[in-house]
C-alpha cells in the first residue's frame, strides 16, 4: 500500500484501531512455570524472550503453550536435556523487551529464541529503530547471558488476523512484512543471529478467542516448527559451555 494511500485512508485506520482496541478480548497471559526441564542428555540451555506470543496468551497454562511444546520436541529432536526459561511479557516492543530482560537477569544459556516484533507493528516504531532495539537486545544476551546463538523468529501475517478489520488489516500486514524483511536482512548480515520463517496457519480453530493470538493447536504447531528450526541452529556449533 502506498503512502498517500495510507494518509489518505488515515482517519479511518485511526478510528478502526480505536474500535479494535476495545472490542478484543484482554486474555491473560499463561499462568505456570517459566522455567523447567524437558528430555534426558547432555543438557541445552535455551532462553526464550518475548512478547504476548512467547508468555503464552491465548491458553490457561504453560504446558499448553509455546514452552509446553518447543523444549519437549527440541529435546526429542537432539536426543539432549533441553533446560529452558522464559523471559516474556505482554505488549513489549524490541525496546521494551531488552529492559525486561535486564530487569529479570536470566540465568546463562547457550541459544536464545526471541519472538518480537508485533507490538513494534501495532505501536508504529519505525522498521530502523526496531532493528537497532533487537541489535542492542542481542548484544546484551551476548555478553551477559553468554548465548552462542540468537534466533530471531519471524512475524506472523498481520494481514490475516481476524480480530483486524479491512482495510487496517492490510495495512498492518504490510507494516508487518517490512520489519519482517528488514529483520531477515539484517540477521544474515550478522554472526551467530538468524532469521527463523515460519510457516502459520492462522485459521480461526488454530487462534484465540481474542483473534489474534494462537490457541492451543496453534502453539503447537508453532512450538515444534520452532523446535525444528532451532534443532538445525544447534548442529551448527558445539555446544560446549563457555569458560
Amino acid at each position: 500500500m502506498s503512502q498517500a494511500l495510507k494518509i489518505a485512508l488515515g482517519p479511518l485506520l485511526v478510528a478502526q484501531g480505536l474500535w479494535t482496541r476495545r472490542r478484543t478480548l484482554r486474555l491473560p497471559e499463561a499462568a505456570g512455570p517459566r522455567e523447567g526441564v524437558a528430555g534426558e542428555g547432555e543438557p541445552l540451555r535455551l532462553l526464550i524472550v518475548g512478547d504476548s506470543s512467547a508468555a503464552g496468551v491465548g491458553v490457561e497454562h504453560q504446558r499448553e503453550a509455546l514452552v509446553g511444546h518447543l523444549p519437549r520436541r527440541l529435546g526429542e529432536l537432539l536426543g539432549r536435556q533441553v533446560q529452558w526459561q522464559l523471559v516474556a511479557r505482554s505488549g513489549v516492543t524490541s525496546a521494551q523487551a531488552l529492559q525486561l530482560v535486564k530487569s529479570w537477569e536470566p540465568a546463562p544459556a547457550e541459544i536464545a529464541l526471541v519472538i518480537l516484533g508485533v507490538n513494534d507493528v501495532v505501536d508504529r516504531v519505525p522498521v530502523a529503530r526496531a532493528i537497532e532495539a533487537r541489535e542492542a537486545l542481542a548484544d546484551w544476551l551476548f555478553e551477559n547471558v553468554s548465548v552462542r546463538h540468537v534466533a530471531f523468529a519471524a512475524l506472523p501475517p498481520m494481514d490475516r488476523f481476524p480480530a483486524l478489520p479491512r482495510p487496517l488489516r492490510t495495512v498492518i500486514g504490510a507494516d508487518a512484512r517490512r520489519h519482517d524483511q528488514a529483520l531477515a536482512a539484517w540477521a544474515a548480515a550478522c554472526i551467530d543471529v538468524s532469521h527463523v520463517p515460519l510457516a502459520l496457519s492462522l485459521e480461526a480453530a488454530h487462534m484465540a478467542p481474542d483473534g489474534f493470538h494462537p490457541g492451543a493447536t496453534g502453539y503447537r504447531a508453532c512450538g515444534e516448527a520452532l523446535a525444528e528450526q532451532l534443532a538445525l541452529i544447534v548442529a551448527t556449533f558445539d555446544n560446549t559451555r563457555r569458560p
